[in-house]
């Protein structure tokens, strides 16, 4: 698909509404509940956002992620897409987007269209309200991972969301002794995606879907 094609057919179908929660449901382990009702429950929380990078390549669109070193923490390897907490000094969650858009995989600001926010998700474990931003590139220039938080950059096919077969569920160890089952995840290039970024990528799934 020509990218002009794509930019102009997405626009019109994030223009006429995003499916939201509904979308995320496809993603969501057993048990988890929906974003607007975890985040009403919580005493605190953290702002932060992330960036949805589409890029024009081998006449199909791809879309960026990362993922995270290993480490002791809650999200400790998974993949996830840039991104991170709102800084005191950011004017706005775009700005937050872009601004860890830069520091994890050195993507310019300039180099970035803003073409729509999705719906937040809610990461319980964390307690991180997370705004998805879907941005384009038509130059994507070479990416670079920050040797702290970056393990990997990983492009693929976004039209892979739309393919047969690409939602699975397998268990995953939370910890020493808890091990969620039965969770549905994406299949990426061998890489489970799971949680809140196979939550955002079900709702791109869905409007891939619409289109």
């Amino acid at each position: 698909m020509a990218h002009h094609d794509f930019l102009t057919s997405f626009k019109q179908t994030v223009a006429s509404g995003l499916p939201g929660q509904d979308a995320h449901r496809l993603l969501m382990p057993l048990k988890r509940p929906l974003s607007s009702a975890a985040k009403a429950r919580a005493n605190d929380y953290r702002e932060s956002a992330v960036g949805i990078v589409l890029h024009p390549f081998q006449n199909s669109i791809h879309c960026i992620l990362i993922r995270r070193p290993s480490y002791e923490g809650a999200h400790s390897g998974q993949i996830s897409f840039p991104g991170g907490k709102r800084d005191a000094d950011d004017i706005d969650l775009e700005f937050t987007a872009r601004r860890e858009c830069l520091e994890e995989i050195a993507l310019p600001h300039q180099h970035a269209e803003l073409i729509h926010p999705l719906t937040e998700v809610f990461i319980p474990v964390s307690k991180f309200s997370v705004q998805p931003y879907v941005f384009f590139t038509d130059n994507l220039p070479e990416l670079h991972p920050d040797e702290r938080e970056v393990e990997e950059i990983i492009s693929f096919d976004l039209f892979e969301l739309t393919r047969r077969n690409t939602i699975q569920t397998t268990s995953v160890p939370i910890n020493a002794a808890f091990t969620m089952k039965d969770v549905p995840y994406f299949d990426i290039h061998g890489h489970v995606v799971w949680g809140a970024t196979a939550m955002m990528l079900a709702e791109m799934k869905v409007l891939l879907e619409r289109m």
